[in-house]
């Protein structure tokens, strides 16, 4: 689930950013890019929760200490991206 949710997050920015580029209204696809970053965040919670519940000890040990850089970064990043529209916007009417 949490790579769908993912793979929409990402389009839903690249939506954003070209919306913007283009002159569009961006704000509910920015909107949208930001949710589905925070339910992607959500469903990679809950499959290490059902991995605590399961006492599956290898996976957490294999695949958290990873996969928190990887959120950390890719958080960071989806942040920036879908903001970018509103601070370039908010600069050019200075």
């Amino acid at each position: 689930m949490w790579l769908l949710l993912g793979l929409i997050a990402i389009v839903a920015t690249i939506i954003n950013l070209y919306m913007y580029k283009t002159g569009k209204d961006y704000k509910l696809a920015m909107a949208m890019g930001l949710s589905f970053t925070a339910l992607t965040l959500c469903a990679e919670h809950s499959l290490v929760s059902d991995w605590v519940k399961g006492e599956d000890w290898s996976a957490l040990m294999d695949v958290v200490p990873t996969m928190e850089k990887a959120v950390w970064f890719l958080t960071i990043v989806s942040i920036l991206l879908n903001i970018v529209p509103m601070l370039l916007e908010l600069k050019g009417k200075k």
